[in-house]
This record gives structure tokens, sequence and C-alpha cells, in this order.
């Protein structure tokens, strides 16, 4: 399966585009990312800097893989979680370590205030923007015994200042960030296309609502 490069807004620059590159491969186990970056129909470059909706073809998207698409010159990370992974997501173990497990702070639309933060428990929606100072956080979904901390579930890693997230986003206490990652306004189609930047009818939502990007 081949990888290619979405096309990149105005606003992101080489040196931004390259580590997201660096950033989505680090610390990646064995089939974690087959197709990490797609080009999502190949929108030009003025209409993703207009915040236009894009639509992204989640067919070959297999359990356990995140994808990650730009839009309106940020990253969007979309992850088809595995049963066992939702499982997890459920683990009062889990959620005893994190800082806001019920997504009470407005980082998400209504939609997505629910245990999986997502329209559909099996697909994550997230910008791939640290909520402590903008870095990149990185996608390590195999549970490890030690790292990058002990009894490691499966999450995001930024690997700047520390900061961690569970598979919903949802950071956990005592890390630098202070908020869940956000989620952007999305949709689906139909069963296998996402529309990133368009709510589904009768919301209305911005990204621009969250408390913090």
């Amino acid at each position: 399966m081949s990888s290619h490069a979405g096309t990149a807004g105005p606003q992101t620059t080489k040196r931004d585009f390259l580590g997201l590159v660096t950033a989505a491969g680090a610390g990646i186990g064995v089939a974690a990312i087959v197709w990490p970056f797609i080009d999502s129909m190949n929108p030009s470059a003025d209409v993703i800097a207009a915040g236009a909706p894009i639509d992204v073809d989640l067919s070959k998207l297999e359990p356990g893989q995140q994808i990650v698409v730009l839009w309106r010159g940020s990253p969007m990370l979309i992850v088809n979680r595995t049963p066992d992974a939702l499982k997890t997501l459920q683990s009062p173990n889990l959620l005893s370590r994190l800082s806001d497990p019920n997504s009470t702070v407005m980082q998400q639309p209504p939609y997505a205030e629910n245990w999986h933060r997502s329209v559909k428990p099996q697909y994550a929606v997230l910008v791939g923007i640290c909520t402590h100072l903008g870095c990149l956080p990185g996608y390590m979904p195999n549970p490890d015994p030690t790292t990058p901390m002990p009894n490691w579930p499966g999450g995001y890693f930024c690997p700047c200042h520390g900061s961690k997230y569970d598979l919903a986003g949802r950071v956990y206490s005592g890390v630098p960030a202070p908020y869940n990652l956000p989620v952007p306004p999305y949709r689906f189609v139909n069963d296998k296309t996402l529309r990133i930047g368009e709510n589904p009818p009768g919301v209305i939502f911005a990204l621009t609502s969250v408390v913090q990007m």
C-alpha cells in the first residue's frame, strides 16, 4: 500500500509538514500505520485554507491503523480503534488517570460528548495538536509495560514536554497539557466516507468554539 502526503495549505510551512511526518511515525509498532497520509481527493490549497469540508475514504483503514489528513492547515488524526482499545477506553483504571475523562471542558462538539468522543465508537477523529504548546503528539497505540509510562494502555505521547492522551484524545492528569485534544466538526456521508468540516444535520459547531487548540 502506498503512502503520499496531503496537499498542504499556505499556512503550512515545509518545516511544519516535515515535523508532522516525523511525529506521525514516532514510536509506532508493526502495522500501526500503513498509510499515514492521504490526499483527501486532492483538494486545492486555497480550498483547504478556506476551511471547506474534505471527504476521507475509510474503506482501506484497517483496525489499529491511523491516517492523517490536513484540514485548515492542521493535522486531523483518524483512527480505526480495535474492540480491545474501545474496552480500554472504559476501564476504571484508565479513567482514574485522566484529567477530564467525561469531556466536561468544551473541546469537542456535542455529538462527541461521550466516552469515545466520536460519532461512531470505532473511529476517532481528533485535531493532532497538543494543547500545551502546539506540538505534534505521536501515535503509540500498543500497550506497553514501561513506555512512555508504567502500564501504558496505548494512546498519544507528545515528546516535546511529555504530555499524554488516550486513544480518545483525553489528556492524562499531571502532564503539561491542560485539555483534551480537540474534536473537529465532522459527519459520515456514508458508512465509509468521513466529511471533516461539516456537522451532522441540525448541529451548529465550529472548531473556534473549543477552549484551546
